[in-house]
Formats: C-alpha cells, sequence, structure tokens
C-alpha cells in the first residue's frame, strides 16, 4: 500500500479497532466519559481510498437489503465494547462539491440492531441535502438510555453553536426516535427538525413487550425464531428485492425464489451476528425505558416533528401510534405509508428525502423558506408526478399549444420564453386539474420549472387531517408550490422565476353549476405592479375541455342544504386566510 494511503486509512481507524469503519473523518475521545464526538469531516485523497477501501465500502455503495445485511454483517462482526460513535458514509464524501450551500446537518439514530447503516439506500441523495453523519453502537456496547441521549445532545448542542442559523436534523428509527424525542425534550431552545421513523414510543402495546418477558427462557440462538422476530424477517425480505416485482411466471422464477431464499438464509446469518440474545436484551430493556421516559414528557416537545408510520409494521403499532403523537406534540405532522413494513427505509419505494421535501420539512435557516430552501424535482421525483396524472393523461391526452411572436399558434411550446422573470396568468378549470399535466408537461418538454403560488390551505396542519391522505399536497410541494403572499411572489420575481398565477384562486377551481369558462378575477389587478417592477413577462394563458368532460351533480349551494354539512364547511374555512380582505385598496 502507499505510504499516502497508509496514512489516511489509519487515519479513519477509531481507537480499539483494528479496521476503520465507514468513515471519512478521525475520531477523537470528547471530554465527557459517556462517548465520542466527531471532529468536522475533512477530504480523504482518493488514491487512498481506492487503495484501502474500508470495510463494507463497496457494499454500502449499492442500493438494497441485501447490501446493507452484507455491510452491517461485516461491521458487526468485528469485536468492539464500544463505546458508541459517529461516522459519515464514505460516498456522502464525495458530496461537498455537490452539497447544497447552508446544508443543515443530519444525525441518524439507529433502531434496535445498532449499527447505523439504515438510510444506506438514502446517503447519495441526503448527502446533497445534509452534513450527514450516523450513530454506530457495536454489538457488545452496553451504553445506558441516559448515555447514549447524552451522547447525541452532546453533538447536537456542538452542531448547533457550529451553525446556530440553521436546524438539526436527527432521524431516528424505533429506539433511536426515543432518544431522538428524549434530546428534544431536554434541549426546547435548540432548533431541532425530528424526523421519526416507526418510533419506539409505542413498545408497551406492541409484540416486542412481549418478546422481552420471556427471551430469558429461550437458548441461543433459537431466540431469532419467535414469532416476532420471523414475522418481521420475513415479511421484510419478502417484498423487498425489487427486481422480483412485475416478472410473472417464466425461466427466471427459479432465480428469483433463489434470490429470496439466499437473502433469507443471509439474513438470519446476519441476526447471529448482530442481534445476539443478550444484546435483544440490552435493546428491549433500554426501548423499555426510553418509551416510558418519552411518553411522560410528550408535551415538553417543542421542535418540529415528522412521524412516518408503516401501515403494515409488524413489531409496533405504528400507525396509531403517529395519530398519538401528532395529539401530543404541538409541531407535529404525520405520513402513512399503507404498505410498508418496519424497516421502510430499506424498501425499494420508499424515499425519505422526497418525503422531508414533500411535507414541507427542508429547511436551511430558522424559519421554512418555501423559495429559497426549496430544491428543484430530480427525475424520479418528476416522474412520480407524472405517474401521478397517468390515467387523466390518458383520458384527456392533452395538448400544449403556443403563440409564436409573429402571432402564429403552434403545437408545442417554441412561443414560451426560456429566460425569466415571467408571470403566467390564467383561470383555473373544474377542480384545477390542467395543473398536473401543464406543469410537468413544460417542465418535460422545454426545461422551464414553474413555480406556482397556492392557497395556504395546502400548507396547513389541520388541512391535512382532514383530507384522505396526508400526503394529499406533498406533490405541490415538491414541485415548487409556495403559499400565496406579496413577499414570495417578489422572492420569486428577484429569483428570475417562472411564475404560476391564478386570480381567480380556489373560488375559480370550485366553481358551480352554470359558471362553465366563468373568471372571478378582482377589479384591480394586484400581480401587474410587481411584474412591471422586476420587468417580467406576462403571459396569459387559457385552457380548453376541462369543464366540458363532465356535468355537475351537486355544488356548494346544493352541499348547504345537506344535515350537518355546515358543520364541515366551518372546519373547512376555520383557519383559512382571507387573501382578498388583505389586498390594499390604494
Amino acid at each position: 500500500m502507499p505510504a499516502a494511503a497508509n496514512a489516511a486509512a489509519s487515519a479513519v481507524a477509531p481507537p480499539r479497532s483494528g479496521r476503520p469503519l465507514l468513515a471519512r473523518a478521525p475520531f477523537r475521545r470528547a471530554p465527557a466519559a459517556h462517548g465520542w464526538e466527531p471532529r468536522r469531516p475533512r477530504a480523504v485523497a482518493s488514491s487512498s481510498a481506492s487503495a484501502s477501501p474500508p470495510p463494507g465500502a463497496a457494499a454500502a455503495r449499492r442500493r438494497g437489503l441485501r447490501e446493507y445485511v452484507e455491510a452491517a454483517g461485516e461491521m458487526a462482526r468485528r469485536k468492539d465494547g464500544g463505546p458508541p460513535r459517529w461516522f459519515s458514509p464514505l460516498e456522502c464524501g464525495g458530496a461537498g462539491g455537490e452539497r447544497v450551500p447552508g446544508a443543515p446537518t443530519l444525525l441518524y439514530l439507529p433502531g434496535i440492531d445498532g449499527v447505523g447503516l439504515g438510510l444506506i439506500r438514502h446517503h447519495e441523495k441526503l448527502a446533497k441535502m445534509f452534513e450527514l453523519w450516523c450513530l454506530h453502537i457495536p454489538v457488545e456496547d452496553r451504553t445506558s438510555f441516559e448515555g447514549l441521549v447524552e451522547l447525541v445532545e452532546t453533538t447536537v448542542k456542538s452542531e448547533s453553536s457550529r451553525a446556530s442559523d440553521r436546524p438539526v436534523y436527527l432521524v431516528g428509527e424505533s429506539v433511536g426516535a426515543c432518544i431522538a424525542l428524549a434530546v428534544a425534550v431536554r434541549n426546547p431552545d435548540i432548533d431541532l427538525v425530528l424526523i421519526l421513523v416507526n418510533p419506539g414510543t409505542s413498545f408497551h402495546k406492541s409484540q416486542l413487550q412481549t418478546l422481552s418477558a420471556f427471551l430469558n427462557f429461550v437458548p441461543e440462538p433459537f431466540h431469532l425464531t419467535t414469532p416476532q422476530l420471523l414475522t418481521f424477517l420475513t415479511g421484510n425480505f419478502m417484498k423487498m428485492p425489487s427486481t422480483v416485482v412485475g416478472r410473472g411466471f417464466s425461466h427466471e422464477e427459479d432465480n428469483t425464489l433463489s434470490e429470496i431464499t439466499s437473502s433469507l438464509l443471509a439474513s438470519h446469518i446476519f441476526l447471529v451476528d448482530i442481534l445476539t440474545k443478550e444484546s435483544i436484551i440490552w435493546k428491549l430493556q433500554i426501548l423499555k425505558k426510553a418509551a416510558s421516559f418519552v411518553n411522560s414528557r410528550l408535551h415538553a416537545v417543542k421542535a418540529q416533528t415528522l412521524v412516518l408510520a408503516s401501515g403494515n409494521d409488524e413489531l409496533l403499532p405504528s400507525s396509531q401510534e403517529a395519530e398519538k403523537l401528532r395529539g401530543a406534540i404541538e409541531k407535529c405532522r404525520t405520513r402513512l405509508f399503507r404498505d410498508n413494513g418496519h424497516k421502510i427505509l430499506l424498501e425499494a419505494e420508499f424515499d425519505l428525502a422526497t418525503t422531508i421535501k414533500g411535507a414541507g420539512y427542508y429547511r436551511r435557516s430558522k424559519k421554512t423558506d418555501f423559495v429559497s430552501d426549496y430544491l428543484p424535482a430530480t427525475p424520479d421525483e418528476l416522474q412520480q408526478v407524472i405517474n401521478r396524472d397517468r390515467i387523466l393523461n390518458f383520458i384527456t391526452d392533452p395538448v400544449l399549444l403556443s403563440t409564436l411572436p409573429d402571432g402564429k399558434i403552434v403545437r408545442g411550446l417554441a412561443g414560451l420564453p426560456r429566460e425569466g422573470p415571467a408571470v403566467l396568468v390564467g383561470y383555473h378549470m373544474l377542480l384545477g386539474l390542467e395543473l398536473g399535466p401543464m406543469v410537468t408537461g413544460v417542465l418535460s418538454s422545454t426545461g422551464v420549472h414553474i413555480r406556482g403560488l397556492a392557497h395556504p390551505f395546502m400548507f396547513d396542519k389541520n388541512s391535512e387531517q382532514i383530507m384522505p391522505d396526508s400526503a394529499h399536497f406533498d406533490v405541490y410541494r415538491i414541485m415548487g408550490a409556495v403559499p400565496v403572499t406579496g413577499a414570495n411572489f417578489y422572492k420569486l420575481l428577484a429569483d428570475k422565476e417562472f411564475v404560476l398565477l391564478y386570480p381567480g384562486g380556489a373560488r375559480e377551481a370550485l366553481h358551480r353549476k352554470g359558471e362553465e369558462y366563468k373568471l372571478f378575477w378582482p377589479d384591480q389587478p394586484e400581480f401587474v405592479r410587481m411584474a412591471s417592477r422586476f420587468g417580467a413577462s406576462i403571459i396569459p394563458f387559457g385552457v380548453v375541455g376541462e369543464d366540458d368532460i363532465c356535468d355537475l351533480l351537486l355544488d356548494y349551494n346544493d352541499l348547504q342544504k345537506l344535515p350537518f354539512y355546515d358543520i364541515l364547511d366551518k372546519v373547512l374555512t376555520r383557519d383559512g386566510l382571507k387573501l382578498r380582505v388583505l389586498v390594499s385598496k390604494d
């Protein structure tokens, strides 16, 4: 090994271990005796990285549960009695040039396994949005719940003092979520954002409570054959491999069965290494204590909180627990994933970065700024939005037309300017169904990203609770919608964006019988003066055909005659912002 490579490899090796973890920065002992804290990340020479990759690094670069098992198993087999420590995944080391300016710190707190590789599928995307650090708790470590909380708390305080103008994110799974809540309880004045994934606060109502009661009587390694762990194991592995979906019956069927069988075998070997009987008993004791501590103090959590709950969680009643936390924590929102299991972070269809963006929980300052904090949709996110409207697009087959400078109308968007600032002003058709096909169609064909001014109802916590799916409006935030305010309009134009404005607002989209193609615009053109101040192009547009695809059977006037509708109407409009009232008349 070259001398430079050897030096770099030894630099990333933590004490008490002859082999390096997945780290790109050295570790040093903290002043306190309870743990370790990271130095700030520093670059590792590419020559050294290629000459001596840390064990498990190659597996960590790939995506999938099998790679997680391989990398985690390799880390777990190293005899290491602790203490817990932070590491930054190798694939995050090259994101420095791609990371957004002012990126906040994200600390990942693992679940019962303690390995710290639960975000392996999300490392590269998260590394562009955050400075990502993961907590590794060695299998033989026996740090108490209080010690883990103090370790995380020390790091949170350090990161908060280093960058006091931005939040610190804590992403915690099961017991890690309890630790995150405990840190928030003890530090109400620190700007924290909690992302709680199937939190372990429901331990006392879960199958794990039953498991902990008789685990002492089960000999090792037969503790892995308990119904709870088997359900968790087989349930996750049978649905994890994304290559299985859609194959059908063919000569590849044997290969698929072989994949599942080998995955199950590998997982059993992994569990033997990392979930020893002694380790499980210790982790369940920590989880029991953590759940009791946090549940009695939920009212003291002031941090912005997002709970991600799996509908098919095999170990915890996560969906019910999410509802409890939403009611107990003041700044809490929830997202329910009905078809996912306990290890949702490792499942193929789940994207943590997209979920954080869609919920409106990504920010780089003290308060969320939907203009400056926005990160453009990735190609995968754009495709998801297009797929969301695929049935509507198939039925209506929308066509986009534009007008050239000489007045000629052509099919396509050749007449649309390519440089902003610009304001697209139009009228809503029935239910605003034209929004999706238009915004995605313009972006796909021209690369022009339209930022919509949306009703504040779409950003309100209470609004989510009355929708069939709390994530109903997430797609609009992913595509760049912002609450309609004069300040946001000003910022978008100052950034030379293309701004989508419907002067008729929600009233126009929810028009009544006989109001097809009718405008509900204010007498005063509120947007003209702002647009002229920035020299923005004003592009009027219209939609034809949407109001003709169906006839309204009931409108607002009819609904008002129904019993008890007035109660629902009051709930819908109780906290609504009266936008026209706030408009100056001068």
